[in-house]
């Protein structure tokens, strides 16, 4: 790798990435019509709002793949927790169907 990809701290040099992979409750496929595009925005906001650099990602219709490139000083836990948490409220927030639907399968 080159060493311009590397990130600079005061006393080290690093390359955290991570390849993160979540899918909606029971994989059901509810990320299309137009859901997948607003949480590619939501994500990306979210990332920016963090301090995380988004590589790659790809929404799918019952998955979602993102590449983040952050700090040495963020575990992968706590990525992943600020990207659901506010991806999942976001989503309900704007897609009242999407709690309902949940809420007849009896998982909310």
């Amino acid at each position: 790798m080159s060493e311009e990809q590397y990130h600079s701290a005061s006393h080290c040099k690093y390359l955290t990435q991570y390849h993160i992979i979540w899918c909606p409750k029971f994989r059901f496929s509810v990320l299309q019509n137009g859901a997948d595009d607003t949480l590619k925005g939501i994500l990306i906001n979210s990332c920016k709002q963090y301090g995380y650099e988004i590589k790659a990602f790809e929404v799918m219709p019952d998955h979602i793949h993102i590449f983040v490139d952050c700090s040495q000083t963020v575990a992968p836990c706590d990525i992943v927790r600020t990207l659901k948490s506010i991806s999942a409220i976001e989503m309900f927030r704007i897609y009242p169907q999407l709690k309902q639907f949940y809420a007849r399968c009896g998982v909310l």
